[in-house]
């Protein structure tokens, strides 16, 4: 699961123009209004367009990001604030649409790992001249895996299930024989050239039926260790996959 955490997030939610508030979300208490009603669509389409592409934001208070050792959320609660250092995201899509009410719209992001919808929420309220908070988010897609596609605990069937070498998809992937099935089921290094690895990992390691054995990083003199096994080493040999 860690390797699809950082895959490319798509969300939907509303942007509430006119105030801002202590999270940056509708959880939290009122930090200052503005009258924002005059604003138009245009107006606020036209300004997503800073808050698009490769970007810089600043953390908010109320994430799991650490300073000095210690999470934001936790220095919040306790009433700390302190300086956060930017950090790199990607915005892939920020599509906004007006609602029944005027200084609510409605928005669909497309987004690197590690952004903060609410910090776009707030900055797209400083960019029009104000300020402004998210409410009603929801997480609809994590690289390929969509909520079109999700299924109800109450209602899963064995047909429902995924291979597991879908979660690494994304990942550069490499094939292997029995033999080196068996090393890679008992957690071995093993030879990048000998499976023909190339670029620098991490690699999905798979056998010969495509099932997933587990999941190798770069280890110096040309070799590769794991990091995941997903695999067993069969009684009399072999390796049986993770299922």
């Amino acid at each position: 699961m860690r390797f699809a955490t950082s895959l490319p997030k798509s969300y939907v939610g509303e942007v509430v123009l006119g105030m801002t508030t202590s999270t940056l979300d509708a959880s939290g208490t009122v930090t200052g209004t503005f009258d924002m009603a005059a604003v138009t669509p245009d107006q606020v389409r036209a300004a997503t367009g800073s808050l698009t592409g490769r970007i810089q934001q600043v953390p908010p208070m109320v994430s799991a990001v650490k300073v000095g050792g210690r999470r934001l959320h936790e220095l919040a609660r306790a009433g700390v604030n302190v300086e956060r250092a930017p950090r790199a995201v990607e915005v892939f899509s920020f599509e906004v649409d007006p609602t029944g009410d005027p200084v609510v719209y409605a928005v669909r992001i497309e987004c690197s790992s590690g952004t903060y919808v609410r910090v776009l929420a707030a900055d797209l309220g400083t960019a029009l001249g104000g300020g402004a908070h998210l409410r009603a988010l929801r997480r609809t897609a994590v690289g390929g895996f969509s909520v079109a596609e999700a299924v109800p605990l109450d209602h899963l069937g064995a047909g429902d299930l995924r291979p597991m070498a879908g979660l690494v998809a994304h990942l550069p992937s490499v094939v292997v024989g029995a033999a080196l099935a068996e090393e890679v089921a008992h957690g071995r290094v093993i030879s990048r050239q000998a499976v023909g690895a190339t670029g620098d990992g991490p690699w999905a390691v798979a056998d010969e039926d495509a099932r997933l054995l587990g999941v190798y990083e770069a280890h110096p003199a040309d070799r590769m260790k794991p990091i995941v096994v997903v695999a067993t080493a069969r009684p009399g040999g072999g390796a049986h996959p993770g299922e």
